[in-house]
């Protein structure tokens, strides 16, 4: 059994899906052949029903949620990016924009608190937001008042640890970006981007054509159900079977909201500290719980010897965390097993 935070595990059908694919020739077909655009309609169809994406964001397929930090500096950045964060992701996303982008500008913010948009002057390029901090387990959960704070604003927003998990607002921002192997419950080797109708226009002004992943490229490619270079068919065809069968986000998101909530009482009661001590910005999908180094690296190994991973803490939480996966792959009996070895 696995509770890292990702790569995690995999919805247990993927296994069938996989064994499918192989067997109907999916892994040797051409990627520009109708076929497999036929697949790449599918899951962009899928996601779109089964995630509530609204209908005018479009949906592109890209090698990682790395990636789409490359490309929302090349594609949308004219001049500045401006980063908010509270963990090592959104900062590495920072330190990724200022090898590539004139100017950044960080505003980072503590542990248990919001970040502050009182005294923001409106910033007319791109505000960068991480909605779920995998490396601490916080979150974001409101995000329109980044919106009203910037107006004129590029919102982009990293989504990896929460997009399949929870209900996301997407109006309340313009690029979505989540690597598949999390709350999709896929293998590693694929990320889902989001973009609004503005994230288009802006990238049309800018137009850097430049790069082989230019979102004007991008979205020319995807307008024909093609990718921008050969991509990874398997994955295509995973979330196109996938979203078949999972319920509607809003039931998803219901549940795993129920499963944090007891987590975390269960936890408590144990007289465990959790990392996050605002219950208004804990994570949803990532519960991280702090201890010193001895009692994480026991609680590791006793988890180990019975076959259980949990997940490393991180950054400069890396020895006095755990951290644990509440993806909807995860099922019952799993979190079943693992609370009854940590009573």
């Amino acid at each position: 059994m696995t509770f890292y935070p990702g790569p995690s595990k995999v919805y247990p059908q993927v296994a069938q899906y996989m064994q499918d694919a192989f067997a109907e020739g999916i892994l040797s077909i051409n990627h520009r052949s109708a076929e497999c655009m036929e697949i790449t309609r599918g899951a962009i169809d899928g996601l779109h029903q089964k995630l509530n994406i609204p209908a005018d964001y479009h949906v592109y397929f890209v090698s990682s949620a790395t990636e789409v930090w490359e490309i929302i500096a090349q594609s949308l950045t004219r001049q500045k990016s401006l980063h908010y964060y509270n963990g090592a992701f959104g900062e590495k996303w920072a330190d990724y924009a200022e090898k590539l982008v004139l100017a950044t500008e960080r505003i980072p913010f503590k542990l248990n608190e919001l970040p502050d948009l009182q005294n923001t002057t409106n910033f007319s390029d791109v505000v960068c937001i991480t909605q779920n901090e995998t490396s601490n387990g916080t979150q974001i959960k409101d995000l329109k008042p980044f919106r009203k704070a910037f107006p004129e604003a590029i919102i982009a927003v990293d989504a990896t640890s929460s997009l399949g998990g929870i209900v996301l607002d997407f109006n309340a921002g313009d690029v979505w970006f989540a690597s598949v192997q999390k709350c999709l419950g896929l293998p590693a080797g694929m990320a889902i981007m989001i973009c609004s109708p503005k994230a288009i226009e802006r990238a049309e002004q800018i137009n850097d054509c430049k790069f082989y992943n230019s979102i004007v490229f991008i979205h020319d490619n995807f307008q024909k159900f093609q990718t921008h270079y050969t991509p990874n068919v398997l994955s295509i065809y995973l979330i196109n079977r996938i979203m078949l069968e999972i319920s509607n986000i809003s039931i998803i998101s219901e549940d795993t909201k129920q499963r944090a909530k007891e987590w975390y009482a269960f936890f408590e009661n144990k007289g465990m500290r959790c990392l996050v001590q605002n219950p208004a910005i804990r994570s949803d999908t990532v519960i991280t719980i702090e201890g010193t180094e001895e009692e994480i690296k026991s609680i590791k190994a006793l988890t180990k010897t019975h076959g259980i991973t949990l997940g490393n803490g991180y950054g400069s939480w890396k020895n006095n965390t755990f951290r644990i996966a509440n993806f909807p792959a995860i099922e019952d009996i799993e979190i079943e097993a693992l609370i009854k070895l940590l009573k």
